[in-house]
């Protein structure tokens, strides 16, 4: 059941505002979010302190560094370098997605492909991890090792929000497995490697840049209705990630996976501009795809938009808001039998707040609970009916 559709009760409202991803062509089997300049350059800050705090004196007016937190320096050679990315080739692979060109054939034919990462072996079985986006709508699968051999794969699961999958094959082909690292760990400026198959034949590819931010935050238009859905975390690097290279690997000096490629910004005037799934995110994604086909979160059970994308007479008119409320998020239905409905919540009814957190919009509804909460746990919502301001707490039920 998808609780969240946000069914537009205005459709006679554009918002000039909205940007839409789109992905590639077919056969780079990657997501090109070309709408999202404006979103994307101003989405975060990240501010840099120098690591040698200086501390100042105010009897002899002298600057000390006794405090100082020395930087952590990774030194490698050339040659440990290009042995660290031979062998992470080996655990990098293709991805490719095959489809029916005719609905009354069995016949498939290749329609797109990308890259993944073997990361784990379970049983006889070894787990590649890949992007939604590559594996979707495919009729069948199939795996290009590095050392060039085909196999055939199977579709473990998919998780739409986050762009993951997980394919299996069988584990003799393997030899080498990811070794993942700490995405949280990182720093801007340090190496990042790139290893993806871009264009579909262009096989284990390796490209170099640095970490250009590490947190990251760009809009993702999930249902394809030019509204922003949620706001995914990524790592960005200046590593070339081309149309294929989706789903590939992005390591650092060590040879460590601190991320799974994703997507990049395809302007005629933009340049080195890639991001990837950091590695701390995607693996309890992956964990949940591994066991259960699919990811499962915390819902209410509610249809969402927010409060901004409402025309200013149906505020008025509709919500009868105070004037002082010009955040949140309108409620456009409630489904049934879910926790919203058993405590009463409303169409209409516009919250502004969870657990005393205030809420701006659908996009911060869905990371505080994706983030925050759980399923099974209490959620207090504060929210607006007919002008006057509520609260009600809910016990949060699974998205499936």
């Amino acid at each position: 059941m998808g609780y969240y559709d946000e069914t537009d009760l205005w459709n006679e409202q554009e918002n000039p505002n909205n940007h839409k991803r789109n992905q590639k062509g077919r056969r780079g089997g990657s997501h090109v979010l070309t709408g999202f300049i404006g979103a994307v350059i101003g989405a975060v800050t990240i501010s840099l302190v120098s690591p040698n705090l200086l501390n100042f004196n105010n009897d002899n007016s002298k600057l000390s560094n006794e405090n100082a937190v020395p930087t952590q320096v990774i030194n490698v050679s050339r040659e440990d370098l290009t042995a660290t990315i031979q062998a992470a080739r080996k655990f990098v692979v293709g991805v490719n997605n095959y489809q029916s060109s005719n609905p009354f054939s069995m016949e498939t034919q290749e329609a797109g492909s990308g890259s993944g990462v073997i990361y784990k072996k379970v049983g006889n079985k070894a787990l590649v991890a890949t992007n939604n986006h590559v594996v979707e709508g495919a009729k069948q699968l199939k795996v290009k090792m590095a050392d060039g051999q085909l196999i055939n794969a199977k579709l473990v699961g998919t998780d739409q929000l986050l762009d993951l999958a997980v394919v299996a094959i069988d584990a003799k082909y393997v030899t080498n497995l990811a070794k993942l690292g700490d995405s949280e760990s990182i720093n801007v400026g340090e190496t990042a490697i790139a290893i993806g198959n871009p264009l579909g034949f262009l096989e284990s590819t390796v490209t170099q840049g640095i970490v250009s931010s590490k947190a990251r935050e760009i809009p993702q238009d999930i249902d394809g209705d030019g509204v922003a859905d949620y706001q995914t975390q990524v790592i960005q690097t200046d590593a070339a990630i081309n149309p294929g290279n989706s789903g590939g690997a992005l390591i650092n000096a060590k040879g460590e996976l601190i991320g799974i490629n994703s997507s990049k910004i395809a302007e005629q005037s933009v340049e080195g501009i890639g991001f990837a799934i950091p590695i701390n995110i995607a693996k309890p994604a992956l964990d949940q795809i591994e066991k259960f086909g699919e990811v499962t979160r915390p819902v209410m059970g509610v249809g969402l938009k927010s409060l901004e994308e409402i025309p200013q007479y149906n505020i008025e008119e509709s919500l009868k808001l105070p004037g002082s409320v010009t955040k949140g998020a309108v409620i456009t239905h409630v489904d049934p039998n879910t926790p919203a409905e058993k405590v009463g919540l409303k169409q209409l009814d516009v919250i502004v707040g969870l657990d005393d957190q205030q809420v701006n919009d659908v996009i911060q509804i869905r990371e505080y609970l994706y983030s925050h909460k759980k399923v099974g746990d209490q959620l207090k919502v504060t929210f607006y009916r007919e002008g006057k301001k509520q609260e009600t707490t809910l016990t949060l039920a699974s998205s499936n």
